[in-house]
């Protein structure tokens, strides 16, 4: 398998979930096996942006234009400017995007502080492990995947060495992955999730294999929402097994992981994820996060990438086309700040204003 350039993976990454969002969405809360009857297997090029449901053939739902504010503040603000994003997020919702997540939409217009809306909700609901926060994940997990601390000089690549340098890199990925999700969601479930996703990009982006890494990522999983994720992600799982809709953070990603596993390109992974059903588009974006990152952005057809476009509602007319996705993910890929999570953090999440 040609997995092509680090770059190539990391805009594969970007350009892949917003083509899986926008080719899930015309299929959002349809059966098993939606997208086969549409496109049946077995043709040369299976699938086509259709547009339907309320969407334009190509148009990227609320996934994609998250996962673009979330890029955005962490290019312009050199780092994890938590409040930053959510008011960004706050600005999105007030400008009347054509789909928000019921729990997503409750906390952003709650009027609370960015660093209490999402627990005061949860507080009060007792659930929010709703799967929003891995559909924005493809920015930040490109820009968490290269490490805080620089590598040790060649002189010093001893096993021991790389060892603590990866298990670095994956407690750094994982942090930032958790502390983006707790702004609107205050589920440590949806937390856990975001960064095993987190994870698992930043190892296929290195050019290897992130089904290999599920293990350490659990490993890394607080211990009261191990078991639950280790269930879903294990590799005789199979969405027929899901115990909750797919809007749920668990099945979420345990079939964005097992369509990876289960097919061997770029289009056929995308095609499984829409065809377990239900919520598709964020369902197929995640997916298209892994599947992007180990392909890469020559295996997307053209197809899919030309038609493409990412509105943003409370920031004018803004259109993102392929060309601003693929701009924005090779310069989250760039090094940047020493530390882009800021001064103080811990390594078990949560939301904090350091």
């Amino acid at each position: 398998m040609d997995r092509g350039s680090r770059q190539d993976r990391v805009v594969g990454a970007v350009v892949g979930s917003a083509v899986g969002d926008a080719l899930g969405a015309p299929f959002e809360f349809g059966p098993a096996g939606v997208y086969s009857a549409r496109f049946p297997p077995g043709g040369v090029h299976r699938g086509a942006m259709c547009g339907g449901g309320g969407w334009d053939p190509g148009e990227a739902t609320d996934d994609t234009q998250m996962a673009v504010l979330v890029g955005e503040s962490l290019l312009e603000r050199g780092g994890l400017d938590l409040a930053d994003i959510f008011e960004r997020f706050r600005t999105w919702a007030a400008g009347e995007p054509k789909d928000i997540g019921l729990q997503t939409e409750s906390v952003l217009t709650s009027g609370d502080p960015w660093d209490l809306a999402a627990a005061l909700h949860y507080q009060v609901n007792g659930r929010a492990a709703g799967n929003g926060s891995l559909m924005r994940a493809s920015t930040s997990a490109v820009r968490f995947a290269r490490p805080r601390t620089a590598e040790p000089p060649a002189g010093a690549h001893t096993t021991g060495s790389r060892a603590h340098a990866e298990s670095r890199a994956r407690a750094e990925t994982m942090t930032a992955a958790r502390r983006i999700a707790a702004l609107t969601h205050g589920d440590p479930a949806a937390w856990e999730g975001t960064a095993v996703l987190h994870e698992l990009t930043r190892v296929a982006l290195g050019g290897e294999d992130p089904l290999a890494a599920v293990p350490a990522a659990l490993a890394e999983v607080r211990e009261g929402e191990r078991t639950r994720w280790a269930t879903v992600l294990a590799p005789d799982w199979h969405p027929g097994l899901a115990t909750e809709f797919n809007g749920a953070v668990w099945p979420c990603l345990g079939t964005a992981v097992w369509a990876l596993r289960t097919t061997r390109t770029f289009e056929t992974a995308l095609a499984a994820a829409i065809d377990a059903g239900g919520d598709t588009d964020t369902v197929a974006a995640v997916t298209g996060i892994l599947a992007g990152a180990v392909y890469g952005m020559h295996a997307i057809p053209s197809r899919w990438t030309e038609p493409l476009h990412v509105p943003l509602p409370g920031f004018g007319p803004r259109v993102l086309r392929t060309a601003e996705l693929s701009a924005l993910a090779r310069r989250l890929d760039a090094r940047g700040p020493q530390n882009p999570l800021g001064p103080k953090y811990t390594d078990k999440g949560g939301i904090s204003a350091e």
